[in-house]
C-alpha cells in the first residue's frame, strides 16, 4: 500500500520517493510506477487526479488499486529507481478550493433546507452538485451566502482517520461508502463529512462560492457552482464580454439591459416590415411568372430564398392558376412544388418521391402540395428540369 503523503498535508508540493512497481497502463496507453510515498492524488470521489512531474517525466494521470496501491501514469520512460515529485500546484490547489467549497455548499443546502447531495462532479471548467430535491432560485441565494459566510470565517478545516467508536459519535451528512478505516474532513459546527480527498486548512482558501445557475433533472437538480480563482476567471470574462457590449452599444454597463431592449424593439419592427416587403415583392414575382408560363407549369432554382419564402412563393404563383416548382440552394438543395387549388393534377407528393428518388433524395407531401430535397446541390438544376417535365406531362 502506498504511503499517501497528502492525507497528512494537501499542501505538500515537492517530495522524494522509491519507485517499488512499474507496468503498462493499456488506457490510456502509457507507461505506470508505483511509488513507495507520494503527494499525487489519484482519481477519485469526484475528485480529478493530480498532474505533475516524476524527475523529468511527466505524470498524466494517476490512479489507485483496490489494494491501495497508487499508480502513476507516465507520458515517457522513467529508468531512475529514486525520484523527486513535483505536483502541478496550481491545479491542485484549484481542486482543494473547489471540493471543499462543494463540501461547504451541501452542508449548507441540508442544514437551511434538508436537501442531500446525491451526486458530485468537479470538471475543468465548473463543478456540479445534484441535490435530491427542487430548490427554488431564493433558496440557491440563501445557500449561495451560508456558504461564504462560512469561507469568510476562515474556519479550521480538519482531515484525520478516526476510530469506529469517534465514528459513531459525529454528525455525518452520509454514511462512508469504504471498509476500514475512515478519514473524516470537517469544519467545526458545520460539516463533518467522510472523505478522503485533499482540501486547504481552513474554509477562508476557498476564497469565495457563486452558483451560476440550476438544472431540474428529474426528482433531482443539478446546480452548478465556481469556487476562489474560477469565480475570479469567470468575473474577469463576463466582465470583458460586458465592457465590449458597452463600447458596442455606447452604453454604461447599468445601461445595456435598456441599451439591449431598444434594439430588440427595433430589431422586431424591422423584421416586421421585411416580412411585408419580402412578401410584397414576392407577389410582384409570381405575378411575373404565372402570366410568362401562359398556363404551364413553372420551374425556377433560387439562391436568395429561404424554405419559408419559396413556399410562400409557390404559394402565390399556385393561387394564379400555375403550378410552382421552386428549388433553393443553401446548406441542403431543397424543392417546394405546389399546384392550383382547383386542379386535379399533378399529384405533388407522387411526382416529387418519384423523381427525387432518382437522384438519391427524399421528399413527399399532399397531391396539393409537397416539398424534398437531395443530397447533392450541384444537381439541383437538373432535378427541377426533371419535375417540371414530369408535371408537364
Amino acid at each position: 500500500m502506498t504511503e499517501r503523503l497528502y492525507f497528512a498535508d494537501s499542501y505538500i508540493r515537492g517530495f522524494s520517493a522509491q519507485v517499488v512497481g512499474r507496468k503498462h497502463w493499456e488506457t490510456p496507453a502509457s507507461a505506470a510506477v508505483s511509488l513507495d510515498r507520494t503527494a499525487f492524488y489519484p482519481e477519485g470521489g469526484g475528485q480529478p487526479a493530480d498532474r505533475g512531474l516524476l524527475n523529468e517525466v511527466r505524470v498524466i494521470d494517476v490512479q489507485s488499486d483496490d489494494d491501495g496501491t497508487v499508480w502513476h501514469l507516465l507520458d515517457g520512460e522513467l529508468d531512475d529507481d529514486m525520484v523527486h515529485g513535483q505536483v502541478d500546484w496550481p491545479r491542485r490547489f484549484d481542486h482543494m478550493q473547489q471540493h471543499h467549497g462543494q463540501h461547504l455548499l451541501s452542508a449548507a443546502f441540508e442544514e437551511l433546507f434538508g436537501l442531500k447531495t446525491v451526486s458530485f462532479h468537479l470538471g475543468p471548467d465548473s463543478v456540479t452538485i445534484d441535490l435530491a430535491g427542487d430548490p427554488g432560485e431564493s433558496d440557491l441565494l440563501a445557500a449561495e451566502s451560508r456558504t461564504n459566510e462560512i469561507i469568510w470565517e476562515d474556519r479550521p478545516v480538519e482531515a484525520r482517520f478516526v476510530t469506529a467508536q469517534e465514528l459513531a459519535r459525529l454528525p455525518l451528512r452520509k454514511p462512508p461508502a469504504v471498509a476500514g478505516p475512515v478519514r473524516v474532513v470537517s469544519v467545526p459546527d458545520f460539516d463533518y463529512s467522510a472523505c478522503g480527498g485533499t482540501h486547504p486548512r481552513s474554509t477562508g482558501a476557498v476564497g469565495i462560492l457563486h452558483i451560476r445557475r440550476r438544472e431540474r433533472r428529474g426528482a433531482e437538480t443539478r446546480v452548478e457552482f465556481l469556487c476562489g480563482g474560477r469565480v475570479l476567471r469567470d468575473l474577469r470574462k463576463r466582465g470583458g464580454v460586458l465592457s465590449r457590449l458597452g463600447a458596442l452599444f455606447t452604453a454604461g454597463v447599468d445601461d445595456l439591459e435598456a441599451a439591449a431592449g431598444r434594439l430588440r424593439e427595433e430589431h422586431e419592427a424591422v423584421r416586421r416590415r421585411l416580412t411585408v416587403v419580402t412578401e410584397q415583392l414576392l407577389g410582384f414575382e409570381a405575378v411575373a411568372l404565372a402570366e410568362a408560363a401562359q398556363g404551364r407549369p413553372v420551374a425556377v432554382v433560387r439562391d436568395d430564398l429561404g424554405l419559408d419564402e419559396a413556399r410562400l412563393l409557390a404559394r402565390l404563383v399556385a393561387e394564379r392558376g400555375v403550378t410552382a416548382i421552386i428549388g433553393v440552394t443553401g446548406t441542403k438543395a431543397q424543392i417546394v412544388m405546389t399546384r392550383p387549388p382547383a386542379a386535379a393534377a399533378p399529384d405533388c407528393g407522387r411526382v416529387l418521391r418519384e423523381v427525387l428518388a432518382r437522384f438519391g433524395g427524399k421528399g413527399g407531401g399532399q397531391p396539393q402540395g409537397a416539398q424534398g430535397g437531395v443530397p447533392d446541390p450541384a444537381r439541383l438544376a437538373e432535378v427541377v428540369a426533371a419535375l417540371l417535365a414530369a408535371a408537364a406531362g
